[in-house]
């Protein structure tokens, strides 16, 4: 194929950030030999679930703000000063005052990502690249045609369409399992609109991240009213007698705060090259190790940005470091310790100055994404036991109007967190909402709620969740898997392990979603990669893909696909 004249087709499937990105690069490439299709299941393009009212309310925010958000067409700083005055007045946004630090209400957000998406197509089509888009569209599934080099899109109710590449963008996916069919209980707080519930009990939420915080936000607004004190800090007043909050977590604590970034894009430049990472993997007999990425990419990097840091941490493994940081947060109440962080990261914004451990651990989580795949089995169940909770609370980075609002619910008796350990189940009751069983101290307890949420976030997955199902009888596509390093230890994982198989001489351990590449193609059992099916739906690629950060990981992602595109 002469790729300076010949157009490929391309099909995103997906309109939301990762779909933003991946057309960005595409029209902003050097070759812009490309006809693309967009298919998006809304009526909108750009916002994707976080950011419409799938995912928010008015009182919903970011907990990034415009210095820490990659380029699209324009910053956000930019685009307010010819953004429609309608969509500026809504959102109560003074183009003259705005401040590119400050966090934003995520349904602006959404306007803003749902104009790039527009601003870009005026790039498209000054450059010759044609786009067409297909709005309240569901792609129901794809079929790779590997004989003809093609891919066949299904559109449900439609016609099929053939492309020469299909790049999945669907975002985030809440499956429905008891939801609907037991009262009182949400597999999510998503859309936030079914949560708003005036309640004279109290609400259980399991979790105890942004998208519990979500769920606070809701819940608070529909039971009472928050006011603003002369301090700053906020009061809160009851209006439904008897409305209280629960929320439960593994070990109890609340996430961190958030604080100022030195390096608003989070060191990608800083993280553990390629050829690096490869080195590692060739002297180790095929593997990643996990303590060589925490050498690397963490501790190395206070050396010279932090050495009395360094100096405590230079001796400490992985599992002493956590040890060490959760140690610190368990021995505080943990509202005594969310107020402590929110006063230091009050201190951090005014000052300009990072908090650099907890920055680097934001680092070490996007770094993990690339070379997770090339991890033993031994040392992804280390990532996920070991550091993954410390990094989902250190990195959530709470917004501090989200922080004066938990603070006033606690002071007003409305919100507690109790810690349920890791055997913790909930029980979802044919007779309305659910029972939380748990232990305290050794003894077992059971906790009824008429409310119950779960607030886990994104869930990773499984293979047989994957929505595009010829892809899967066709065996396009693959569970991801992990080999263990050691067969003794994969043997003895497998007596009670249903995730743990044996091929040939190999212990596997199934990992959620399906195998890809370094440059999100999809790989099938045979550990080829498929040239023209590529995939960025976080979801369904949980097992490769451990950390999900948002935009910082489409912009990175896509750049991934475009470089294997155009080579």
């Amino acid at each position: 194929m002469d790729t300076k004249t010949a157009k490929k087709k391309i099909a995103i499937i997906g309109g939301g950030p990762s779909g933003l990105f991946m057309y960005k690069r595409l029209i902003e490439s050097e070759v812009p030999n490309f006809e693309i299709e967009i298919f998006e299941r809304k009526g909108y393009l750009g916002a994707g679930m976080p950011y419409s009212a799938e995912g928010a309310n008015v009182e919903h925010i970011t907990n990034v703000s415009d210095n820490e958000i990659p380029i699209i067409f324009n910053s956000i700083e930019d685009w307010v000063k010819i953004a429609p005055k309608e969509i500026l007045k809504k959102f109560d946004i003074d183009e003259d005052k705005f401040n590119e630090y400050k966090v934003l209400p995520r349904l602006f957000f959404g306007e803003y990502l749902s104009a790039q998406f527009n601003l870009l197509k005026e790039v498209a089509e000054n450059k010759g690249i044609k786009t067409d888009v297909h709005l309240n569209c569901v792609v129901d599934d794809i079929v790779d045609v590997s004989e003809d080099q093609q891919v066949v899109v299904s559109i449900k109710g439609q016609n099929k369409i053939r492309f020469d590449l299909v790049i999945i963008c669907t975002g985030h996916n809440w499956p429905q399992k008891y939801e609907g069919k037991i009262r009182g209980y949400f597999d999510s707080p998503y859309p936030p609109k079914k949560i708003a519930l005036e309640v004279n009990h109290t609400v259980g939420i399991m979790g105890s991240s942004l998208t519990a915080i979500d769920a606070l936000r809701t819940l608070a607004r529909q039971n009472g009213k928050f006011t603003t004190n002369e301090d700053g800090t906020y009061s809160y007043q009851l209006a439904s007698e008897g409305f209280k909050i629960v929320m439960h977590s593994r070990s109890g604590l609340l996430p961190a705060v958030r604080f100022h970034l030195e390096d608003s894009h989070l060191g990608k430049e800083e993280t553990l090259s390629k050829a690096e990472i490869q080195e590692s993997i060739k002297e180790n007999g095929g593997f990643l190790p996990l303590d060589y990425v925490f050498e690397k990419n963490f501790k190395q990097m206070f050396v010279e940005k932090d050495p009395v840091f360094y100096k405590k941490i230079k001796d400490m493994n992985l599992e002493e470091f956590v040890g060490a940081m959760m140690d610190y947060r368990e021995k505080m109440e943990p509202f005594d310790l969310f107020k402590k962080e929110y006063e230091e990261a009050e201190k951090s914004i005014e000052k300009r100055k990072s908090i650099y451990w907890k920055e680097a651990l934001a680092i070490l989580s996007f770094a993990m994404n690339y070379p997770a795949k090339y991890l033993s089995a031994e040392d992804m169940e280390r990532l996920q036991k070991v550091l993954m909770p410390l990094i989902s609370i250190v990195i959530a980075f709470v917004p501090q109007s989200s922080c004066r609002e938990l603070l006033a619910l606690h002071d007003a008796g409305v919100l507690s967190i109790v810690a349920v350990g890791d055997q913790a189940e909930v029980e979802p009751l044919t007779t309305g909402g659910a029972d939380y069983h748990y232990k305290v101290d050794g003894k077992k307890v059971t906790v009824h709620f008429d409310t119950f949420i779960d607030c886990i976030g994104q869930p990773h997955l499984s293979f047989d969740d994957f929505p595009f199902k010829s892809l899967i009888s066709n065996k396009t596509i693959s569970p991801a898997t992990l080999k263990f390093k050691t067969a003794e230890i994969g043997e003895e994982e497998m007596k009670h392990n249903d995730l743990v198989t044996k091929k040939g001489d190999d212990y596997l351990l199934t990992v959620p979603g399906i195998t890809i590449n370094d440059h999100f193609q999809v790989v099938d059992e045979a550990g080829e990669a498929n040239e023209r099916i590529y995939i960025m739906a976080v979801p369904y690629i949980g097992g490769y893909n451990p950390d999900y950060s948002g935009i910082d990981f489409c912009e990175a992602a896509s750049e991934a696909v475009l470089d294997r595109i155009l080579s």
